[in-house]
């Protein structure tokens, strides 16, 4: 993993370092936004956020992702330091167009999780070392992480990253993300209260 650009990102949520990393293995690119100072890199605030185009970019109300990627970048700005890494790794890391192919399947009555496993995957293909790497190339020590996701906090911890704090992400369920979210807390083992 190296970083190979850097730059100041200015958002409605703050003064932003964005750093651009690439796998020299595989040619993956990955971002991650720094606001503030780290210190000594112990109990810092972090989502590790996997790219979601249909929720984060064109605002799908079909999942909660690019809530949870706005409300993160907000708790992060609020604290006053904190990182955001923006992983490659679409479709709970099926790419692009299985996750749309899955969002067909969906749309025939399969539930997500259903609708990975119909195309050949497993429910969840996601990886958190490229996260780690990044982390600890940032001077990262021990994170306080953002998530609803058990088994995210699993893959940090087991590339050897402290996690001190799981903290949730919740956003409120609509009509049209209440299946989804229900989908990840029985099937995925999501955290989560409302739904």
């Amino acid at each position: 993993m190296e970083r190979v650009a850097t730059a100041p990102l200015p958002t409605e949520y703050g003064e932003f370092a964005i750093h651009v990393y690439e796998r020299e293995d595989d040619g993956e690119t990955h971002v991650a936004l720094v606001h503030g100072d780290l210190g000594d890199g112990r109990d810092v605030l972090v989502r590790l956020h996997s790219s979601c185009l249909t929720g984060d970019i064109f605002h799908s109300v079909k999942c909660d992702c690019g809530e949870q990627l706005q409300a993160a970048l907000q708790r992060i700005a609020a604290e006053g330091r904190g990182i955001l890494v923006y992983l490659n790794q679409e479709g709970r890391g099926i790419g692009l167009a299985n996750k749309i192919r899955a969002y067909a399947l969906q749309a025939q009555g399969y539930d997500t999780v259903e609708a990975n496993e119909r195309l050949g995957f497993g429910a969840d293909e996601r990886e958190y070392g490229s996260g780690v790497e990044i982390l600890r190339d940032l001077g990262v020590h021990s994170v306080r992480l953002l998530s609803n996701n058990p088994k995210k906090l699993l893959g940090v911890e087991s590339h050897g990253l402290c996690v001190s704090e799981l903290l949730p992400l919740e956003v409120p369920a609509s009509d049209l993300s209440r299946e989804y979210l229900r989908t990840k807390k029985k099937k995925l083992g999501h955290r989560l209260s409302s739904v």
